[in-house]
């Protein structure tokens, strides 16, 4: 397997990330840990998950797998601060206040001393980034915190953060996760290039559009296990007619190479351009590995051609960013 560096840091990652927004529901525990062991047994070593995922439970069933198997040391573990984790006004975003408390709730949910990968969840537009910065400094000053990123950010934002720490001297981003597949390519125009020119690591979310390119919802129906049943009207927004068609069209594509959809999506965006680490989100043992015979493919200049066809580069015929509060356009 060729691992690869997170962004500028000396880190190694396996070309696939574990995501695991299931764990603890739908995937019940057990089936989490053996996801997990599935994973690391596969030479996955990069696991991501956020204190918001089941109000907390995620991170503490990854906890006491990787204390049950003794693999921790073993992890580039990542999880990300932002999101609302109690009713009062100060219990989400990021702020100093916040994201102190919150680092300190996920160390003890995840049972370690340090986290690896410490991301914020979202950006808050109206709070000036040298605060959420400065924290996350002491932070990884004090050993809690390895190293910083970001998530869903606007990529003029993510600049200006680079551009904070650089002259603050405080701790920059060596990572950025954002919505990513065939059927939203936006990212390509803006936050690829500055990826690329300043050794950001990107880690896609959604690389198979939350099922839709595993052929999920061929039918125009949404299936009762399906992530559009259980995540609402802003998963179901993403749905559309045309990703519909694109699906189907690499479902042929698929079919033709002796791969699933899911696999063939999972591919493409591993092997882009800038990317670092795709985060797959495996709700069953039997997605965990059928996932895995992924990280040992590649693809040509001819077959990559092909993809371009269904999607142009840089387009979108879904929308990932409908979660964002500072992406306007809508697909």
């Amino acid at each position: 397997m060729e691992y690869r560096n997170l962004g500028r840091t000396g880190v190694k990652v396996s070309p696939l990330c574990l995501g695991a927004m299931n764990f603890g529901g739908p995937t019940p525990e057990e089936e989490s840990h053996a996801i997990i062991n599935c994973a690391l047994e596969a030479g996955i070593n990069f696991i991501d998950t956020a204190n918001v995922y089941n109000a907390g439970e995620s991170e503490r069933i990854v906890g006491r797998a990787l204390q049950a198997n003794g693999k921790r040391d073993q992890v580039v573990l990542a999880t990300k601060v932002h999101g609302q984790m109690g009713e009062g006004p100060n219990e989400r975003g990021n702020s100093r206040y916040h994201i102190i408390k919150a680092c300190e709730d996920s160390l003890r949910r995840l049972q370690t001393d340090h986290i690896d990968l410490y991301q914020l969840h979202r950006p808050v537009l109206d709070l000036p980034q040298d605060e959420t910065l400065r924290a996350l400094d002491d932070l990884v000053r004090q050993g809690k915190v390895l190293y910083i990123g970001c998530s869903t950010f606007p990529a003029w934002m993510v600049m200006e953060g680079l551009a904070i720490s650089e002259k603050m001297n405080l701790v920059r981003f060596v990572s950025e996760q954002p919505p990513y597949n065939l059927l939203d390519r936006r990212i390509e125009n803006e936050l690829i290039p500055l990826a690329m020119k300043y050794n950001l690591a990107i880690l896609p979310w959604s690389p198979l559009a939350g099922g839709i390119l595993a052929g999920r919802y061929d039918d125009g129906k949404i299936p009762e296990d399906s992530r559009g049943a259980r995540a609402g009207q802003v998963f179901t927004e993403r749905i559309s007619q045309k990703g519909v068609e694109v699906a189907r069209k690499l479902g042929e594509m698929a079919k033709a190479r002796g791969m699933t959809t899911a696999q063939l999506a999972l591919l493409w965006c591993m092997v882009q351009p800038g990317v670092t680490s795709p985060i797959i989100g495996p709700r069953t043992l039997q997605h965990m590995e059928s996932f895995i015979p992924v990280m040992d493919m590649t693809l040509s200049d001819d077959e990559l051609k092909q993809f371009d066809e269904l999607v142009h580069p840089g387009n979108a015929v879904a929308d990932f960013h409908n979660s964002n509060p500072w992406m306007k356009a809508r697909v």
